[in-house]
């Protein structure tokens, strides 16, 4: 082999590790290639409508069709890569998680990555993991991306990942960013083929420049599988003293159990609502409770927190079997959740929730009650890309339940410390034995006391808890509250049901709550004003109307 050769070999050995062949040039689309996206963006905007349970339930048509028209007079002027993202953009606008286009899972998408995994711990994004060349990245966190704070990134990238709320993009996040494309084309790195990062490792601040390493690994759907170690990868676990802790053992085991009998508990973890190729759910639950009976257990946890979903109808012989149990009471029920607790794995949520005296523990769920879901695939007929949307409707919860997640009674958030040392905090506050304090009682109890400067003092202390920073608060606020309105008190009821709007901000119920206490207190213009914004949240809503239809008529 010549010398020339051998210099053409290397360059193209270059050009390919850094991505220059891939479908993700940042070249603009030819005349003709603008025309097929264009028609591509017409046929989505024409599908959608047509097999989405309800297309605008957040936005409106007039929106959708903006957005629409806005992106097709600017493809002519984009690369590929920023189409595709903006495409993304428009279907994330509709406001659920079932709809959307997901780099994450379309191999037709064929978006690169670079050599880095992150994740979003409670104290921060991490380099989890790394191609072994960089490995003195791992356990670094990143502090910029492309010149902008990892808030503000987050915050943009969140634009284009369809949710049921911002769990969803705590999940989704870390995956999007560390796609060159989707980097550039959010004006998070200017160019397509990698990315500078700001990061900090113990007192060392430095920027690093990443090239993309090859295609991005596709997302599997039911079950959280991105923990799995990849070969030549080097993880912030690697060299832990401690175990593997239990979550992480056993990912691709759809269900199994163990029994601690030290901590007379029985550990479940179930990966993926759906049955094995030699065993059904059902079996396992016969399985499981046959063990719970015998065995000395005052204690059965239930694991769902990389549990993305599967074939809800399974769950019936499960929450049967939980609810009959003796372990069905509070201190001894428990179910660890968070991001990736999502879609089937809701269904569980929601009948532990209604039907158990179960405590949660860990962080906030990736779902809501009341959610569209089961995502129908339209396929774009020029590029072949998928646009997912929602074809049902699922109403778990009350139809004035607005909450947009199961929040968790205990908070147990994972940090980066924790994740390398191979800690479980979730697992380790249960065995521990810690409880959540009860909201309702003491409300109840400052309000006897020392009335409702006490009752907000008393809770401002729950809330600042860390154990109880995602706790629900609203209803127990909303009925003490009401207990006030009906002695009289409308005065202390609306102190309590202004903290119901200050941390829910997006629900109809406070606004609704704090426009009847100061009508109660005659003050007819601040509860027309709260009535209203109540109604802007909730326009379809029969109670609101008619108070406010009252009032307005008075």
């Amino acid at each position: 082999m010549t010398g020339w050769t051998i210099f053409l070999t290397l360059i193209l050995c270059l050009l390919l590790s850094t991505g220059t062949f891939s479908q993700s040039s940042t070249a603009v689309v030819t005349a003709a290639e603008a025309d097929k996206w264009r028609a591509d963006l017409r046929y989505m905007a024409e599908e959608m409508p047509k097999y989405h349970k309800n297309l605008f339930h957040t936005i409106t048509p007039v929106q959708f069709d903006a957005a629409v028209k806005k992106l097709d007079e600017k493809i002519p002027t984009l690369a590929r890569h920023q189409i595709i993202v903006e495409l993304a953009r428009i279907v994330a606008m509709i406001g659920d998680g079932h709809t959307n286009i997901s780099p994450t899972r379309d191999t037709k998408i064929a978006f690169n990555s670079l050599p880095i995994k992150l994740y979003l711990f409670k104290d921060g994004l991490f380099i989890r993991s790394a191609a072994r060349e960089q490995a003195d990245l791992v356990g670094a966190r990143v502090t910029k991306i492309g010149g902008l704070t990892t808030d503000e990134a987050i915050t943009r990238v969140g634009e284009i990942i369809g949710k049921d709320n911002e769990m969803d993009v705590k999940f989704y996040a870390p995956h999007l960013l560390v796609m060159p494309e989707v980097l550039n084309a959010l004006g998070l790195s200017s160019s397509a083929k990698g990315a500078e990062l700001a990061i900090q490792k113990g007192r060392r601040h430095r920027v690093v420049s990443l090239l993309s390493s090859g295609p991005a690994e596709m997302i599997a759907a039911d079950t959280d599988l991105t923990w799995l170690p990849k070969e030549g990868w080097v993880d912030m676990r690697e060299g832990a003293s401690a175990p593997a802790p239990r979550w992480l053992r056993d990912p691709k085991n759809k269900f199994w159990y163990e029994h601690l009998p030290d901590s007379r508990t029985v550990y479940v973890q179930i990966n993926q609502v759906g049955n094995k190729e030699d065993e059904t759910l059902e079996d396992f639950t016969g399985q499981l409770f046959e063990l719970v009976e015998s065995s000395n257990a005052d204690r059965l946890v239930f694991d769902v927190r990389i549990n993305r979903g599967g074939n809800g109808e399974l769950l019936k012989p499960l929450l049967v079997a939980i609810i009959k149990s003796n372990l069905n009471s509070p201190g001894k029920l428990f179910a660890i959740i968070g991001r990736s607790s999502w879609s089937a794995a809701q269904f569980f949520l929601n009948g532990l929730e209604k039907y158990t005296d179960v405590t949660f523990v860990g962080e906030p769920s990736g779902s809501r009650g009341n959610a569209f879901g089961d995502s129908r695939r339209i396929t774009l007929p020029n590029s072949g890309i998928t646009a997912r949307v929602s074809v049902y409707y699922w109403q778990d919860w009350h139809p004035m339940d607005t909450r947009k997640w199961t929040a968790p009674h205990v908070t147990a958030e994972l940090s980066a410390a924790d994740y390398a040392a191979n800690a479980d905090p979730a697992l380790k506050v249960i065995l521990a034995g810690k409880q959540a304090p009860d909201l309702d009682e003491l409300l109840d109890n400052a309000l006897e006391k020392g009335g409702v400067e006490l009752a907000v003092r008393k809770y401002r202390e729950f809330r600042a808890a860390p154990l109880n920073k995602f706790a629900p608060t609203m209803e127990a606020l909303l009925v003490a509250g009401q207990r006030l309105l009906d002695r009289k008190q409308p005065k202390d009821a609306l102190e309590l049901f202004k903290l119901v709007v200050d941390e829910n901000p997006d629900s109809f119920r406070g606004y609704y709550a704090t426009g009847e206490a100061y009508a109660r207190m005659g003050n007819k213009e601040m509860a027309i004003a709260q009535l209203k914004r109540a109604l802007e949240l909730s326009p379809n809503n029969y109670d609101v109307s008619m108070r406010l239809k009252g009032l307005l008529g008075s």
